[in-house]
């Protein structure tokens, strides 16, 4: 029975009973990871002293954890809590791309398949929302969490005749193939040049206006529906980002 101890971040919680919990906890060198955290609720204060009170969602701390082959969830025996992420209460649109983060993570990610850079954007993204525009820190994590999948979008190349993009007034975006076209296809997106470019900035490592925001609400919509495509479905908090407007 492997026991490990590692960092974690809750991006999904639900009450088992009146003391326990089912957590998925995103961790830094186990990935995704579902457990069972007995008693974590009670008040003693062994219990307390061993759970913190509890496992909140989007909080981060360290865990320690047993798991089978034969069981589907890990059974967690400690959670340190180490940030309540507190800030995110003051700021509704700050928690709402937060909420946004944790799902995609919990979607694109297969359990126990260790991906410290998806765990370094979710810290990061929390970090970020202290003090940072939400949707340009939810940007940056969308770009880099599909990169991380192996899902980067291509913005330099023509995905369909493979030549130089260059400069257009105007591009599609091929969903299927992963990336931008000059031709126009059936299920195709029409991409404004000014996005593509921000997103080429974000690819390059370079900062991109953060204060622009129409640019940066179509770069995170055009990623969303990006991830919709890939996943085949609508994640629920994906409203967040598109909108009513799609």
């Amino acid at each position: 029975m492997p026991r490990f101890k590692d960092q974690a971040i809750c991006i999904r919680h639900l009450d088992w009973s009146e003391t326990s919990q089912v957590v998925v906890l995103l961790t830094r060198e186990h990935g995704k990871v579902r457990g069972l955290a007995k008693g974590a609720k009670r008040t003693s204060p062994s219990a307390i002293a061993r759970f913190s009170g509890g496992i909140e969602l989007l909080t981060r701390g360290e865990i320690v954890a047993t798991t089978r082959p034969t069981a589907a969830l890990a059974t967690l025996t400690e959670w340190d809590l180490q940030d309540d992420c507190f800030h995110l209460r003051h700021n509704l649109e700050a928690q709402r791309v937060a909420m946004a983060a944790a799902d995609l993570c919990n979607a694109m990610l297969a359990d126990e398949d260790p991906h410290p850079g998806a765990y370094a954007l979710m810290h990061d993204l929390l970090e970020a929302l202290r003090t940072s525009p939400p949707q340009a820190a939810l940007l940056t994590f969308q770009w880099g969490l599909l990169a991380d999948c192996g899902y980067r979008p291509e913005l330099d190349a023509d995905v369909r005749s493979g030549e130089p993009l260059g400069d257009a007034s105007a591009y599609t975006f091929d969903p299927v193939a992963g990336g931008l076209t000059l031709s126009n296809g059936v299920a195709d997106w029409r991409v404004r040049a000014a996005t593509v470019q921000l997103l080429r900035r974000l690819s390059a490592g370079e900062p991109f206006d953060a204060q622009d925001q129409d640019g940066v609400t179509r770069a995170n919509r055009l990623l969303c529906v990006y991830a919709r495509a890939i996943l085949d479905r609508e994640l629920p908090t994906m409203r967040l980002i598109l909108g009513e407007k799609n």
